[in-house]
């Protein structure tokens, strides 16, 4: 069986921290900026976790090369 890829889409989104939790950037932070709030855009520049661990799971095995 050949050697697995890594999926370079999900490369470039996702990263995978060091106890193992799969670290993602929020969305609706691209354009139309002006009719959102500081607080919000400010929130909306830090990183979160992906919520559930089905998906984190999938990502997971996209990102492992």
């Amino acid at each position: 069986m050949p050697k697995m890829k890594t999926h370079k889409g999900a490369k470039k989104r996702f990263k995978i921290t060091g106890t193992g939790k799969v670290k993602r950037m929020k969305a609706y932070k691209s354009h139309i900026l002006t009719k959102k709030d500081a607080k919000r855009k400010r929130r909306l520049r830090r990183a979160t976790i992906v919520a559930t661990p089905g998906e984190a799971k999938n990502l997971k095995r996209l990102l492992q090369a």
